[in-house]
């Protein structure tokens, strides 16, 4: 095994025991996980210097996540983003969600796995949640079985691969929602990051963020400005989807995707109740996000890639956060 994984118990939530995973390789980075949302609590990576430091937003505490309202590093599903009017056609039937941003549908709403207790699998070196979401759950058909799987490796990778089945025609979306702030210093936003996108378009919205169905091209890969982004950007299909760089640490994220899309949310709505780990409630520009998936709003848009789920096929996607230094 390239890594161990410990557990702790770390709460518990509508009767369901709540735990705090550990994945530490063998040079003592480390990763830490829960079962509620499926999330990713901390990733604790070397700086230039070899000292290590959690390099995304967290709360130390179970009760963090309980109160959160900006999705803080858990997986979110079953349809990640927007969703117009808070519905969809699919075979001529109409089918109406909860709406909770705008009339629109935002990360399915109440519905969201991201705020749902997870079962557990430990096998070998991979954490394995797995979650069922009923059918009409939030107004979407099907009962989806959701497995999350996370592996963490010998050189700091992060790998997540996303697997669902559904016993009705739906739709999938899911995605990771880790806030990235590669200083791991209290009091530094991410605004001295470098930022390049492997993207030569990006999806043209309306200012409630609802694609018009367009493709625009960018302005070039490298974003200097990250403020006030909140776009889908089409991924170039060869090598890294994005690479995020902090010069003053040295750390360097490089991000791998199976999605045609990432979506740059740069943290200008972020907000916590609780502490995070760096003992202060989180603030706007705090924290980058790069949401690989299926574009906003699929569903309403057959130009788009496909987001439909057929009950004889499998729905299997991955993320990797591979981790690094430069000088």
């Amino acid at each position: 095994m390239s890594s161990s994984i410990s557990r702790k118990s770390w709460g518990n939530f509508k009767n369901k025991d709540i735990y705090l995973f550990k994945i530490e390789n063998k040079t003592g980075a480390f990763v830490e996980l829960t079962n509620y949302g499926a999330t990713v609590v901390s990733i604790v990576v070397p700086d230039k210097n070899n000292g290590l430091g959690n390099v995304i937003l967290g709360f130390p505490e179970l009760q963090g996540y309980l109160e959160d309202i900006c999705y803080v590093g858990s997986t979110v599903g079953r349809f990640a983003n927007r969703i117009a009017r808070a519905s969809f056609n699919l075979d001529g039937i109409d089918y109406q969600l909860e709406a909770n941003s705008n009339g629109n549908s935002n990360h399915s709403a109440s519905a969201g796995v991201n705020s749902k207790v997870f079962d557990y699998i430990v096998d070998d070196d991979r954490l394995i949640f797995k979650i069922l979401s009923r059918d009409g759950e939030g107004g979407f058909p099907g009962n989806l079985t959701l497995e999350v799987c996370y592996q963490w490796t010998s050189d700091n990778a992060l790998l997540i691969t996303y697997t669902a089945i559904t016993d009705r025609k739906t739709i999938v979306n899911i995605t990771n929602h880790c806030y990235f702030n590669l200083s791991a210093i209290a009091d530094r936003n991410f605004l001295n990051h470098r930022l390049k996108i492997n993207a030569k378009s990006m999806l043209e919205s309306a200012a409630d963020y609802i694609p018009t169905g367009r493709l625009v091209r960018t302005n070039g890969s490298e974003l200097n400005d990250l403020k006030g982004i909140n776009t889908c950007y089409v991924l170039d299909k060869n090598g890294a989807a994005a690479t995020l760089v902090d010069p003053e640490s040295g750390r360097v994220l490089d991000v791998y995707t199976s999605y045609p899309g990432l979506m740059l949310y740069t943290g200008d709505y972020l907000e916590s109740r609780c502490n995070g780990h760096l003992g202060e409630p989180y603030k706007p520009l705090d924290g980058i996000c790069l949401e690989c998936q299926f574009y906003p709003d699929s569903p309403n848009h057959p130009s788009f890639p496909s987001t439909i789920l057929e009950p004889d096929h499998l729905y299997q996607e991955s993320i990797t956060y591979k981790f690094s230094t430069q000088t």
